[in-house]
């Protein structure tokens, strides 16, 4: 909805209990290249860092010191295009914050109380040359739980090979390799590890983690320019198993492993040295997907019930990534 230079029908939009939590829902993209990962970290640069400490600036005069709640945690280097989040906060201070300034309505901009949020956050964070950028901003759906409603996430993980163009500007999301790899065997591979498994032997341990996921699909492609494209998706994955699943495909593509072997692997269920886990620059969180909004709340509660059931702790809900 469109502010107007009458008041009434922009206001109308701003009716918001004083006592209500309300819960935003955040796109979010980042370059990675200079972030210590998604988690805040004492004396790091985080990408929840530095969102939160936007959030807490744009805050400060109502009191509140925002927290972020993530679809899925990356590490070091690790980029997004779809990385998804949420916000709870008092609808008193949202509309402290998000209230029309003089000129808005004139302008042409919502008045809407996400889409304010969205610009003035935007402005702290930087409208241009950031290296994390809040995409989208709306008022989240009843039940809707960035990490525990979400039931997929997708990555891509590019390779520029001896048979490609290697494009410098491309540096920061794509890995250099020195050979020519085989697309059709690292595909064949990638396939026969979709599904449920126990992915231990791609998984670093955590303690009392699980490391059962469901691999939804896992394919390798080769783009007109040469890259090699991997396209990885699973209901969630666990700490440094989408690098690891690639590092196994690599050492098929170059003919150090069979086709076969990381299948093999797979049923050992054990932490293997059999390929190397592949650097964190390459990887691209995508998106997350979530259900039909009727369904968000009981997905969550699937969701936090299983992991209760298999003794992951509270912090780790299976959003690890990477």
């Amino acid at each position: 909805m469109k502010g107007d230079a009458s008041g009434p029908a922009s206001d109308a939009v701003r009716v918001l209990p004083a006592a209500e939590v309300v819960r935003i829902r955040l796109g979010i993209a980042y370059d990675g290249t200079d972030f210590r990962g998604w988690s805040t970290q004492p004396g790091l640069r985080t990408v929840q860092g530095v969102l939160e400490e936007a959030l807490g600036t744009l805050f400060r005069r109502e009191g509140v010191a925002p927290r972020l709640t993530v679809a899925g945690r990356t590490d070091a280097g690790v980029h997004a295009l779809g990385q998804v989040a949420h916000v709870d906060l008092p609808a008193s201070a949202l509309d402290g914050v998000t209230r029309p300034r003089r000129g808005d309505a004139l302008r042409g901009l919502d008045a809407e109380p996400a889409a304010a949020l969205l610009r003035r956050l935007t402005g702290i964070l930087g409208a241009s040359e950031n290296d994390v950028v809040v995409t989208r901003a709306t008022i989240a759906p009843r039940g809707f739980d960035a990490r525990f409603s979400a039931v997929w996430r997708r990555y891509e993980y590019r390779i520029a090979d001896a048979g490609a163009l290697r494009d410098p500007l491309a540096r920061h999301r794509t890995v250099w390799f020195p050979r020519e790899l085989d697309v059709a065997a690292m595909d064949a591979a990638a396939g026969s590890l979709t599904g449920l498994h126990d992915f231990a032997a791609y998984c670093k341990p955590r303690v009392e983690a699980t490391t059962i996921r469901t691999l939804q699909s896992y394919r390798w492609t080769r783009r007109s320019d040469g890259v090699l494209e991997a396209s990885i998706q699973a209901d969630a994955f666990c700490h440094s198993m989408v690098r690891a699943l690639v590092g196994a495909c690599v050492a098929v593509g170059e003919g150090r492993l069979d086709a076969g072997d990381p299948f093999a692997l797979l049923e050992a269920a054990e932490r293997t040295s059999a390929f190397k886990v592949m650097p964190a620059k390459g990887l691209v969180l995508t998106e997350v997907g979530y259900p039909p909004d009727g369904e968000l709340a009981a997905r969550a509660e699937q969701t936090r019930a299983r992991r209760e059931l298999l003794a992951a702790p509270v912090d780790d809900p299976s959003a690890w990534t990477t």
